[in-house]
């Protein structure tokens, strides 16, 4: 029985949801078009202080981007870019990327993430301390990739900018 009443529910939102929508888009007598989403809203009981519950409803003050209130600090790599110079097709090839948490915050890094599945980037789970160091080793396997190459990690951290992004390059040579 439970369910019955749910589907039916359901049912009675779903037929609302449409009618407000084919009214929104056939217009209104000639008046201003009212928002789906504020169509949505008053269906839903939002009808604020408003007379007119279709004109009471903000679209934009549920979907705001979420704030980011964790504390900031900032890097710096020793290098942002590391040739390999000539390498061969489907060789492994590590670098290692050295940096230093210049801030007053521990430096927590939320993730690195390679170009492409070619390129692996591991870094460390923990956060840095202000002052201390880390390492993120980046291993390139060229597989069947020719000529020049350039890609690149996009690092992830409680830092301003929040994205840092470090870059390989090299020149792989045809095996055989």
């Amino acid at each position: 029985m439970k369910d019955k009443i749910q589907i039916a529910l359901l049912s009675v939102i779903a037929v609302a949801l449409v009618a407000l929508a084919v009214k929104q888009f056939s217009g209104d007598g000639g008046g201003a078009k009212k928002p789906v989403a504020a169509n949505v809203a008053a269906v839903a009981g939002n009808s604020a202080n408003s007379t007119d519950p279709m004109q009471s409803f903000d679209p934009m003050a549920n979907n705001a981007a979420p704030v980011d209130n964790t504390p900031k600090t900032t890097i710096n790599f020793a290098e942002y870019e590391h040739g390999f110079g000539n390498i061969k097709q489907d060789s492994e090839n590590k670098h290692v990327f050295k940096f230093t948490n210049t801030g007053t915050e521990p430096l927590i890094i939320e993730s690195a993430t390679g170009s492409c599945g070619c390129t692996v980037p591991n870094y460390p789970k923990a956060p840095i301390p202000p002052g201390g160091t880390g390492e993120i080793e980046v291993e390139y396997k060229p597989g069947k990739q020719e000529n020049a190459q350039t890609k690149t990690v996009t690092v992830i951290a409680n830092t301003e900018p929040k994205e840092t992004t470090l870059r390989i390059t090299a020149n792989v040579q045809k095996v055989g």
